[in-house]
């Protein structure tokens, strides 16, 4: 049984982990960041740049531009992105919606999307500790530590949403991505 669930997680595409919060590093420019300007992604059909919602990315696509973007410091052009996928209530949608709004200032909208992406699941530690670092930003130590916790107990304990919100807490850096 062990082998199959082994089996089952290394054939899901490496894109999954990117935005799940499992990947280490920041995501890699793409002709999105290279190329295109404004509201815009690459499209590898059309080979130019297209507004997000005439693209033939699928949501998975739309959410690491979305991703790319928000890294590359244009959180306005990945909420654009945003708002071209289908399944607004998707958790890692809604969870980078709480990203973007935390990275322009909107504390409180962050938040929301946040607790939006928490009661749909529980155990989404890159929700948690982006959370956790707008809680450091405001300087909510303790309510920073309370995330890690969450994350810890809920299977994250390793992972690079556990590492980041630790190195946060510690040195009061908060991540880009």
């Amino acid at each position: 049984m062990r082998i199959l669930a082994l089996a089952a997680a290394l054939s899901l595409p490496v894109t999954g982990f990117a935005a799940s919060g499992n990947d280490w590093n920041p995501p890699k420019p793409t002709e999105t960041t290279k190329i295109c300007k404004g509201k815009r992604v690459w499209d590898d059909d059309k080979k130019r740049c297209v507004r997000p919602r005439k693209s033939s990315l699928n949501q998975q696509g739309l959410l690491e531009a979305a991703r790319e973007l928000a890294y590359a410091g244009r959180q306005q052009d990945a909420q654009a992105v945003l708002s071209a996928i289908a399944d607004q209530k998707d958790t890692m949608v809604l969870t980078y919606w709480g990203f973007t709004h935390r990275r322009l200032g909107n504390q409180e909208l962050a938040q929301s999307f946040y607790d939006q992406a928490l009661v749909q699941d529980p155990d989404n530690v890159l929700a948690r500790s982006y959370m956790g670092q707008a809680f450091v930003e405001q300087g909510k130590y303790g309510a920073a530590k309370a995330q890690l916790k969450e994350i810890k107990a809920r299977g994250g304990a390793g992972s690079w949403a556990e590492a980041s919100l630790r190195s946060a807490l510690r040195t009061g850096k908060t991540y880009d991505h």
